[in-house]
């Protein structure tokens, strides 16, 4: 084994390094755990809204769920950056890039993409991407464009059909206002 890699190490620890694969399939599983909360919402839901309907309102514990669910995906979407910023060289504090709006999308895109270092840098050793991370990492590329494409490909015909209904609707607006109310023709 190659003593300039790191092999043993615990992906939830903000210490140690994230290769490109390794950042963006630990991401991936972020991912899958934030739908799967998603689903478990929305199997629990319905009996939620039959107390919402009653007037009572969202369960104290419902939205404490909610809380708890980002306060766990936000703390790991820093650990992983800040571990992908020590394999760049360059202090976990930049991880803070990502509360700026605009700016957050090219900053993970930078960090999505550079190239980290192939040696012993200020953080430690590389880390060796495992071969689950290199396949998960992959379909993250994968599934990156794709959904654009679908996006796209949902986004358009449905505001196409928004402007076509919302023109009819001003078209019979218009046509109402036009024709004389019976009450006063007579």
């Amino acid at each position: 084994m190659n003593n300039n890699i790191q092999s043993s190490d615990s992906g939830l620890s903000a210490n140690g390094r994230f290769g490109r694969l390794s950042y963006l399939a630990w991401n991936m599983l972020l991912g899958f755990f934030v739908m799967f909360c998603c689903v478990l919402i929305a199997i629990i839901m319905p009996s939620m809204m039959a107390n919402m309907t009653s007037g009572t309102g969202p369960s104290i514990g419902l939205i404490l769920f909610f809380i708890l669910i980002y306060a766990v995906m936000l703390y790991f979407i820093v650990i992983f950056t800040i571990r992908r910023l020590h394999d760049l060289n360059k202090s976990g504090w930049l991880s803070l890039i990502f509360l700026i709006p605009v700016i957050s999308l090219f900053f993970w895109i930078y960090i999505s993409c550079a190239k980290g270092d192939e040696r012993r840098n200020n953080y430690g050793q590389p880390r060796e991407t495992r071969g689950w991370e290199k396949v998960l990492g992959w379909i993250y590329i994968i599934m990156i464009p794709l959904s654009l494409i679908l996006t796209v490909a949902v986004a358009i015909p449905a505001y196409q059909s928004y402007v076509k209904n919302t023109e009819a609707l001003r078209m019979q607006l218009e046509q109402m206002q036009l024709e004389p109310s019976s009450e006063y023709s007579e």
